[in-house]
């Protein structure tokens, strides 16, 4: 087993109040990982620790076998924020050319990639239109888009699902499963959307910054004989009480 992401004995503070609290995860290569949890449970904020956007007040990240932060490793991670950063005032196109300036790309791998993700995220007849024109949805679908378009090792989407319809949402999961089965990808997808964590490989329930139970969803399910990761999470909550 190799694992592209290792964290050990992590604790996060924002003045008084403790955001994560001894996190210690193994996040195996070419797996996906569901990082699953009700909002304010420290997701994001682990998110952008394994990221390299902040850094933690005690413990260590490794991404790849380096330590983060890393601007080398960032060449190699997709993210997908909670929160979508595009420039509006640009047009689809131009900001995916934008974005996939920063990576490592000829012009013709820059071209191929912004017509792949563009179709996977069913923004191709959009993309002449300028950002601030787009509805919610579109710009989160335009932000999965930026993730993808280095084709990274590592893909990190943080709510990537929230505003999308049933059938696009679909869609996202299948290309998902097929760049894990076919190319080897980690993903790491954070979400408050228990049905979600079925088509994880690896599920990490986290609360009140803490993780209360980390293992494959069958596992999880017959530690607590249970039949819906609603009930999963009820009941470790329970026991962690």
């Amino acid at each position: 087993m190799t694992n592209s992401i290792v964290v050990e004995n992590v604790s996060k503070s924002f003045g008084k109040k403790a955001v994560l609290q001894t996190i210690d995860l193994k996040v195996e290569k070419g797996k996906i990982h569901g990082f699953i949890g009700p909002s304010g449970a420290g997701k994001t904020t682990l998110i952008k620790l394994i990221v390299g956007m902040d850094s933690p007040d005690s413990g260590s990240i490794h991404v790849l076998g380096e330590q983060m932060p890393n601007l080398n490793i960032l060449q190699q991670i997709g993210y997908m924020a909670q929160s979508d950063a595009l420039y509006t005032e640009l047009t689809g196109k131009e900001n995916l050319t934008f974005f996939a300036s920063l990576f490592k790309l000829s012009k013709d791998e820059q071209r191929e990639r912004i017509a792949y993700t563009a179709n996977l995220v069913n923004l191709t007849e959009e993309l002449n239109k300028r950002v601030s024109a787009y509805s919610g949805g579109m710009k989160r679908r335009l932000s999965l888009a930026i993730a993808l378009i280095q084709n990274p090792e590592i893909l990190i989407l943080d709510e990537p699902t929230v505003g999308i319809d049933p059938a696009l949402k679909k869609s996202i999961w299948n290309e998902l499963l097929r760049l894990k089965k076919e190319q080897g990808k980690t993903v790491i997808i954070t979400t408050h959307v228990m049905d979600e964590a079925e088509k994880c490989d690896q599920i990490a329930m986290i609360r009140d910054g803490a993780v209360l139970v980390n293992g494959t969803p069958q596992q999880l399910k017959d530690t607590y004989q249970a039949e819906t990761f609603d009930e999963v999470f009820l009941y470790a909550g329970r026991e962690k009480s």
